[in-house]
């Protein structure tokens, strides 16, 4: 028996927008096909567009092996998930699927929501491919991991959003396929469920069956692979170890724009208008030690007495590295109508090798709703210095951390005791 269970081969996926090129099969086709070719130009022009959802792609997934998939929106990820589960075909090239294939695709597909979440379970695990005999056995687990024992007899039209995805998702994580894939369904529901869901996760995957895993979440990918793909507008861009996956992603990904672009809620009355580090647009490059300066333009349009700025540095993966607040400073700041720019030096940053992010608030005061929030700017790339070229720093790994600590001695004492 082969070792593979996915082969992926020259795999290509073409849409057309519009009719153009299409069938005909009723007399009310083709007078709809003939209504729109007497339509405008710029409708005309839509049905020429062609759009390459994937383009020449080849890889291949060992069996029990787990893959993490990546990619902006639009970059080809549903699609190459849509055609390894067979509900669209490609255009060309061919996908090989070896094993009986489970998908969590769309959360909730098959539920009917006049019938309750008891005949729901065996409805829609028929639906992902489990026999009654499988279902009764897996019932009460799958109940107990949804916590919905006390609606379980309650059309599910009645449930909230939130009961709806903990049903749907138990059913299809308790499948046992040989190979599972796995479209963004961690996004659903609650911070606690969304954990739950990842521990289920981890489990399928310790089990030796094979998943293909695509997600935004970088933390959920980081824990459950080891190897990730990348897709860019339809193409395979690496395929490799996780951790130098997230690095292209973010050099692919993190160039800047308009502030604009990362703007989360706010900015109308007062927010950020530019950012610069080290005097010029970032990301900007750094090498272990150095010194950073800031400057952020905010634009108001009143004047405000000691506002809360607060910056949060984040790695490529999220978390937090530092805080730094403007009410910390002994130096407070005020802000007149218009425009305001507020430097922040920050020397030295001796953060290891990486890519750095930048998130910015905007507050009238510590505890006030805040009036703009900009997270994810690009802030720097960080590299080693020849200060810091030895040892184990030579061979930058994802389990140093963000911070590096100098001035550790290490000694050894002749008799093995530590010094009084």
């Amino acid at each position: 028996m082969s070792d593979v269970a996915i082969r992926v081969e020259n795999l290509s996926k073409l849409y057309r927008i519009g009719s153009n090129g299409e069938r005909h099969d009723t007399l009310r086709d083709a007078l709809v096909a003939a209504l729109r070719r007497n339509g405008d130009r710029r409708a005309e022009r839509a049905k020429d567009a062609e759009f390459w959802a994937l383009r020449d792609v080849s890889f291949e997934v060992k069996r029990g092996e787990v893959v993490g998939v990546i990619g902006r929106n639009g970059a080809g990820k549903s699609t190459l998930l849509k055609i390894l589960s067979r509900i669209t075909e490609p255009t060309s090239g061919r996908a090989e699927i070896h094993g009986r294939v489970g998908s969590l695709l769309e959360v909730g597909t098959g539920f009917h929501p006049e019938l309750t979440g008891r005949e729901n379970i065996y409805l829609n695990g028929a639906i992902l491919g489990m026999k009654r005999a499988e279902i009764a056995r897996r019932f009460d687990e799958i109940v107990a991991f949804a916590e919905i024992d006390r609606f379980l007899d309650t059309p599910v039209k009645r449930y909230s959003s939130g009961m709806y995805v903990r049903l749907a998702f138990a059913v299809a994580a308790h499948l046992e396929p040989e190979i599972l894939l796995v479209d963004e369904v961690l996004a659903v529901g609650d911070a606690a469920f969304q954990k739950k869901c990842l521990g289920k996760m981890g489990d399928v995957a310790g089990e030796g069956r094979t998943v293909v895993f695509v997600s935004h979440n970088m933390r959920a990918i980081r824990e459950l692979t080891y190897r990730t793909v990348m897709f860019s507008d339809g193409e395979l861009q690496f395929d490799g170890a996780t951790d130098d996956a997230f690095s292209r992603y973010v050099q692919l990904s993190k160039v800047f724009g308009s502030i604009a672009e990362y703007r989360e809620k706010g900015g109308e009355r007062a927010g950020v208008v530019a950012v610069r580090a080290n005097g010029a647009t970032p990301p900007t490059d750094l090498y272990m030690g150095d010194g950073i300066q800031l400057g952020i333009k905010f634009h108001t349009e009143y004047a405000m007495e000691n506002p809360c700025v607060t910056l949060i540095i984040r790695d490529r993966l999220g978390y937090n590295v530092a805080t730094l607040c403007s009410l910390d400073s002994a130096c407070p700041i005020n802000f007149s109508e218009g425009d305001n720019w507020v430097d922040v030096l920050i020397t030295p940053i001796v953060l290891t090798p990486g890519w750095y992010t930048l998130d910015i608030a905007l507050n009238p005061s510590f505890t006030s709703q805040a009036l703009d929030v900009i997270r994810g700017v690009p802030l720097c790339s960080v590299h080693l210095g020849k200060k810091h070229r030895y040892g184990s720093l030579d061979q930058p790994n994802r389990t140093w951390g963000a911070i590096h600590i100098d001035g550790v001695l290490w000694t050894v004492k002749d008799d093995g005791q530590p010094e009084e």
